[in-house]
């Protein structure tokens, strides 16, 4: 599982022309799921996730968590995390697991990362052409793979 975690002051998630998700300050989180995936690796990811210190405290220094700030989260699914480059020039995407598998855990990470935040969680659609909107806080982006945990 690969996440790309963007501090966000406000995000949102468009289809069709119509917001489907928004939130303000807190994280936009970009999810590849892969088949080799399982309940280890959601439960690893949410409680970094869930416990990440890279919201600024009172001195200005990144010290405060989401679950510090009361901050929301917005989680899209994004097979392109798993793309491998390495033979030519148009992207494979064999290791980004079959809707079969991933939707489940897909879900599944959300629902966990929801309970772990204490609250409610914003989400894409698997699968649906989406426009995604941020302005990105900082910038701060936090990449995190569950098969590198080291």
């Amino acid at each position: 599982m690969r996440a790309v975690i963007q501090r966000v002051a406000k995000a949102s998630v468009t289809i069709n022309k119509v917001v489907k998700s928004s939130i303000e300050k807190g994280y936009l989180i970009l999810l590849g799921v892969e088949e080799a995936d399982t309940q280890e690796d959601i439960d690893w990811l949410c409680n970094k996730i869930a416990n990440l210190r890279i919201f600024d405290d009172e001195n200005g220094v990144m010290n405060k968590s989401i679950l510090n700030v009361n901050g929301d989260i917005l989680v899209v699914s994004q097979f392109t995390l798993f793309a491998s480059y390495k033979k030519g020039n148009r992207p494979s995407y064999l290791r980004a697991g079959k809707h079969e598998i991933t939707i489940p855990l897909y879900e599944n990470f959300c629902d966990s990362l929801a309970k772990a935040i204490g609250k409610p969680i914003q989400t894409g659609e698997f699968g649906a052409d989406m426009k995604v909107e941020l302005v990105n806080d900082g910038p701060v982006t936090i990449c995190m793979d569950t098969k590198n945990k080291e």
